[in-house]
């Protein structure tokens, strides 16, 4: 019974993640909060969310050097990405990016993939980038760039801390089996957000 209740709650983000709608649908409110506009922009868009928890997550599971590395190479490279976007340097499209980022953790997750060292860095860099394009481009519209910067990394390293923290159930009677499960439904919430990068609503 408190498996399932376990499983229930780590379910539950990323099945409401299905409802909600992309990251471009972040509140412009919040942006303009500084440090803490930063700090809850990517609690406020479901796709980022699902992405940074996972790459936590999938570190938990790859196991020493990634469960370190992974929650360093997000971030470093989402600030670059971050600089890309406000120089409006040409890009593909962002969000189809950021869910194929999604698809791929949450799949990673799924199937257990034991990718090596260099490829799951590289993997988790590129999506950084794509993440750090997408907010980079709403940065100068802001009345503190810098503060905002700040919370929005903060945030970040907190959502890859969350990520390891679930992925300890892993050792947990039952723990694989549920955090495999919960990368499945990651993954589906990704090709619902690559359906609506692709498919726009009119």
């Amino acid at each position: 019974m408190k498996r399932l209740r376990e499983f229930g709650i780590m379910a539950a983000t990323p099945v409401l993640a299905l409802q909600a709608t992309p990251a471009l649908a972040h509140s412009a409110k919040s942006l303009s909060l500084g440090f803490v506009g930063g700090f809850v922009h990517p609690l406020s868009g479901p796709d980022h969310l699902l992405a940074m928890i996972s790459v936590g997550l999938w570190g938990a599971f790859l196991g020493r050097p990634l469960i370190y590395l992974l929650p360093v190479i997000f971030p470093t490279v989402m600030a670059f990405g971050g600089v890309l976007g406000m120089a409006q340097v040409p890009f593909p499209p962002v969000e189809i990016g950021i869910a194929v980022s999604v698809i791929v953790l949450g799949g990673a997750i799924m199937l257990r993939w034991s990718a090596p060292v260099w490829l799951a860095a590289i993997i988790v860099g590129i999506f950084g980038l794509f993440h750090g394009y997408a907010h980079g481009l709403e940065l100068p519209s802001m009345a503190n760039p810098v503060s905002f910067s700040l919370g929005f990394v903060l945030a970040t390293g907190l959502l890859h801390v969350l990520g390891i923290v679930i992925g300890l159930l892993r050792e947990r009677p039952g723990g694989e089996r549920a955090l495999r499960a919960m990368g499945g439904v990651i993954a589906l919430a990704g090709v619902w957000y690559l359906y609506a990068a692709l498919v726009p609503v009119a």
